[in-house]
């Protein structure tokens, strides 16, 4: 049986690919032992085959990258959800110096409401009272003698007068009776009566 003759240049080449296979099997194995470091020699070929080449320092690193970055990332958020709270405060902080100035201009009206009301039954109050006087004032007036009337009349001020005389007035003509009134302004003073009848004839047409 005839050997196959091979000749001496693939024998070389083949050789020599022994040899690198075995410098790079050695390498690795050093390299996987922690004698050298020759990832980064090795890395394309490495990467070729799927193996990850990069060294613990470099994974590390990259994963300090990695999470520096999602801590900016939640700095950020932190910082937006800061600002709407304080965006938010603000508004409350409007809402509620509206409302209280809305409550001052309420309380503020419901006051004057109040005064003006308290004002008018004052004057009503007044208003009574004074007609009970009158009216007390001239039942008085209508007991007496004319003339002792018309002796107190006389003292009363124009408007004092006018008010006695128009109740008296009043008082008669809801009682049906006959009105002192023309007895009394006939007893007092001609020109006092005719003034106080002028001042009476004014009002009425006003």
């Amino acid at each position: 049986m005839r050997r196959l003759q091979v000749g001496a240049l693939p024998q070389i080449i083949a050789l020599t690919l022994l040899v690198l296979v075995l410098l790079a099997g050695g390498a690795l194995w050093f390299n996987y032992l922690g004698l050298i470091d020759v990832t980064e020699t090795f890395s394309p070929v490495l990467r070729l085959v799927g193996i990850d080449t990069r060294s613990d320092e470099v994974r590390v690193e990259e994963e300090l990258l990695l999470d520096q970055e999602r801590l900016e990332k939640l700095e950020e958020a932190l910082v937006l959800q800061e600002e709407e709270l304080m965006q938010r405060e603000q508004d409350l902080a409007a809402r509620d110096n509206e409302i209280s100035r809305r409550q001052d201009e309420i309380e503020a009206r419901e006051r004057d409401i109040q005064d003006r009301e308290n004002s008018f039954n004052e004057r009503v109050s007044r208003y009574d009272n004074r007609r009970e006087v009158l009216v007390q004032n001239s039942r008085d007036l209508q007991n007496m003698r004319p003339e002792e009337a018309v002796r107190i009349l006389v003292g009363f001020d124009d408007q004092l007068l006018i008010d006695t005389l128009r109740v008296t007035e009043e008082l008669a003509q809801e009682a049906g009776d006959f009105s002192l009134v023309p007895v009394w302004l006939a007893r007092l003073p001609a020109e006092r009566a005719s003034e106080i009848q002028r001042k009476m004839t004014i009002r009425s047409e006003q």
